[in-house]
């Protein structure tokens, strides 16, 4: 899998914990919902950075008030159809506010990168090769008037006031 962040390639410095396994004492880990929820009042004074892997299915109001203690979020997408995180990412932060790094993870493709973007995702765990191939060769995804809005900067159309084009 290759990580995808800041419009290039980066090695990824979080690893999963595994089914079990103690927390280290030093690195980034990304805990499932339930290991946080098992662990929640242990880690809250862990001193390491901490990140949760949210399956579509999850209830985001329920992690609400634990955003703050997170470094990442991730959000599974299990099947590049599966449209449930899109939704998740926009509530995680607008509506919750969260600033740190909302990872999309799963069956990411191309053509999908642009509209993660907009709804709040800043970096893709990509495994698909067809979308890899296409990121390293300096393709980017690209539409540059929109109908709806999104997180980021946003301009009026002028000769279509219900049409929006993207200022970043």
């Amino acid at each position: 899998m290759a990580l995808f962040k800041n419009d290039a390639f980066s090695p990824d410095e979080w690893r999963s914990l595994a089914e079990g396994e103690d927390l280290p004492l030093e690195g980034k880990v990304i805990l499932t919902l339930p290991q946080w929820q098992a662990s929640r009042e242990h880690l809250q004074a862990a001193n390491i950075p901490i990140g949760l892997l949210l399956e579509p299915d999850a209830a985001v109001q329920t992690i609400a008030p634990d955003l703050p203690r997170f470094a990442l979020v991730a959000v599974d997408f299990p099947k590049f159809s599966d449209g449930r995180g899109f939704s998740m990412a926009r509530q995680i932060r607008r509506t919750d506010g969260f600033a740190g790094e909302l990872r999309a993870v799963g069956d990411i493709l191309f053509d999908q990168l642009q509209h993660l973007h907009r709804c709040g995702f800043d970096a893709f765990e990509i495994k698909d090769p067809a979308t890899i191939r296409l990121l390293e060769s300096g393709r980017r995804p690209g539409l540059s008037v929109f109908y709806q809005p999104g997180l980021g900067g946003e301009a009026l159309e002028p000769s279509r006031p219900w049409a929006r084009r993207a200022t970043s």
